[in-house]
């Protein structure tokens, strides 16, 4: 029989009704981005570690005072008391910096681009950073909003005093623009916090006022919120800045409601489309896809993002010289899939820009299924390849301080990944070779500030998404761990297949009761009943984006959306 539809909404069952094909959906029509085209199906040499094992092993020992040894413990507390009458704290930025430390000036010096990071990784798995061991470091995270200069933002130092030292504070705009959205999603899992939801409400006005007064034209080195004038120095114009204004301000329309924020994230969105050339510089640039995806989902709008994901793969960048997505095959190990310069010195990967891209790229599938293969197939590749960048996984003749990874306790990695050595001594390694830029920073950094804290700090984020299955290749992909201020939500999964046969995966539910599994792709229920685990079918080269949705559910049609009791499970 043919069911009605009812009050504007067609009621279609998927599987047991025979007789209603006529309803189903097709398939989503997949797109590519021609970089991951060229990525290897298979990269080698395969493994991929547990990243939630890992940043809860970060979490524990950098997080520890009592730590021993040389160069250690890697945090401390500072007293100064800047912005918020409140004590906070410091961690090393790589490991030995001598800039850095309670003994250095004044115990100043210390980012947010690191202890932001840490508290949200931590977050994201599981760990409750408002009440550990004593201490509430989600609360000493307010002293970096910059109230007593007038900027009313979170910025990368508690304060301009140390501004010259490093992380280019007031003078290099993502470093002024990121850390608003790490606390955006700090925030999201502490909304009760004392203060926090006046200090987003400031970010959010003071980047609505910001947009406003730039009027689309984002050619700018910075911008001074506190004269709310646009700056320009010897440093590149950073026309993606305008990614990291929209996707602030629409986390804060989310969570406020208030119309201007969706209208300035609108404008910001669109100041970046306008772009004719590639204007990536170092983070933001897939923030903007995601928002453009979600917003496409959620408000009706219809933007061609896909330039936004070629500016951030390509490696076109037209100031910043190559930056964007590794494709290659350094002397039998793939590469592919790191984020950085795919030209300096042959190519420079970074570990925190590769976690740190995951985070909007892979809920960017779930309103948007269209990517699901192509970001499941970027994402295997930049899972296997992340684990160079860890001293005891990576071959000793691959980095530069083999004999010296012991002060990294198996949780810090080297900063980057390079083709051909940038540090004078190590011209004899060949590629890939594990290294960092601490050295490079500050006269007298020793060698073992190659070891970065603050890009190992990211960890969290690939905790977060990324679990193994039973099939090593296919990884179950948590689409809706970093899609901050979501609506309500079943749990949703990435998977694909890089395989050239189908294959069976066995799939944990995260429901506690009887669920059905439902691929957002093939609009179609794959398995039915699934009682704590499940066998889910996962044809070659393909990927699924499985919903759990209550067992025996009736899935509503309307205006293009997919539902189930009133939630959303497929956007197109």
């Amino acid at each position: 029989m043919r069911l009605p539809a009812i009050l504007g909404i067609t009621m279609f069952c998927v599987l047991s009704c025979q007789d209603n094909k006529t309803l189903k959906p097709k398939p989503i029509a997949q797109k590519t981005i021609s970089r991951v085209d060229s990525m290897p199906l298979m990269p080698k040499p395969f493994k991929i570690l547990d990243f939630k094992g890992l940043a809860q092993a970060y979490d524990r020992i950098v997080y520890d005072s009592t730590q021993t040894g040389e160069y250690w413990p890697l945090i401390w507390k500072d007293g100064s008391r800047k912005n918020f009458d409140q004590e906070t704290y410091g961690i090393y930025t790589a490991i030995g910096d001598t800039r850095q430390g309670a003994e250095n000036h004044d115990g100043l010096f210390h980012e947010s681009l690191n202890t932001i990071s840490s508290v949200l990784g931590a977050s994201l798995i599981g760990i409750d950073k408002s009440n550990q061991h004593g201490e509430d470091y989600v609360g000493m995270l307010k002293n970096y909003f910059n109230s007593d200069t007038g900027w009313n933002i979170i910025m990368n130092n508690t304060g301009p005093d140390v501004a010259l030292l490093g992380g280019g504070y007031g003078r290099d705009w993502w470093y002024d623009i990121y850390p608003n959205l790490l606390f955006y999603g700090v925030a999201d899992f502490y909304p009760e916090h004392p203060d926090f939801e006046n200090i987003q409400r400031s970010i959010a006005d003071r980047f609505q006022k910001a947009d406003s007064v730039l009027a689309g034209n984002y050619g700018h080195t910075f911008f001074d919120y506190s004269t709310l004038e646009p700056k320009d120095n010897w440093i590149c114009h950073q026309e993606d800045a305008a990614a990291g204004h929209a996707y602030v301000l629409y986390a804060a329309y989310q969570k406020f409601g208030d119309e201007r924020y969706l209208s300035a994230a609108k404008s910001s969105l669109e100041a970046l489309l306008s772009q004719k050339e590639n204007r990536f510089y170092e983070i933001l640039m897939p923030f903007g896809a995601y928002v453009a995806a979600r917003m496409n989902a959620e408000e009706g709008t219809s933007y061609d993002y896909h330039s936004i994901l070629d500016w951030t793969f390509d490696g076109t960048s037209v100031c910043r010289e190559g930056w964007g997505v590794l494709q290659d095959n350094w002397n039998g190990y793939d590469v592919s899939g790191l984020v950085g310069s795919t030209v300096d010195h042959g190519g420079f990967a970074f570990l925190m820009n590769t976690y740190d891209t995951m985070w909007p790229l892979v809920p960017m599938v779930r309103y948007d299924p269209r990517y699901a293969e192509t970001i499941g197939k970027w994402m295997l590749n930049a899972a296997n390849a992340s684990k160079f960048f860890y001293p005891y996984e990576m071959d000793d003749a691959h980095q530069t301080l083999p004999d010296q990874k012991h002060h990294t306790k198996g949780v810090i990695a080297y900063e980057g990944l390079i083709k051909t050595a940038h540090l004078e001594g190590y011209e004899h390694l060949e590629a890939p070779i594990a290294i960092g830029d601490g050295p490079h920073w500050t006269p007298g950094n020793p060698d073992v500030s190659q070891f970065s804290v603050y890009g190992s700090g990211h960890v969290g984020i690939a905790g977060a998404i990324i679990e193994k299955t039973d099939v090593p290749e296919i990884l179950k992909l948590d689409c809706l761990a970093t899609d901050f201020y979501k609506k309500e939500s079943y749990p949703t999964y990435l998977f694909y297949n890089p395989h050239e046969v189908s294959e069976k995966v066995t799939y944990v539910a995260q429901s506690s009761q009887k669920v059905d599994l439902y691929d957002a792709i093939g609009h179609e229920i794959i398995v039915e009943g699934v009682e704590a685990k499940g066998i889910i079918d996962i044809p070659a080269a393909k990927a699924r984006l499985i919903v759990e949705i209550p067992s025996g559910s009736l899935i509503e049609q309307k205006e293009g959306k997919y539902y189930v009791n009133d939630v959303i499970i497929a956007f197109m």
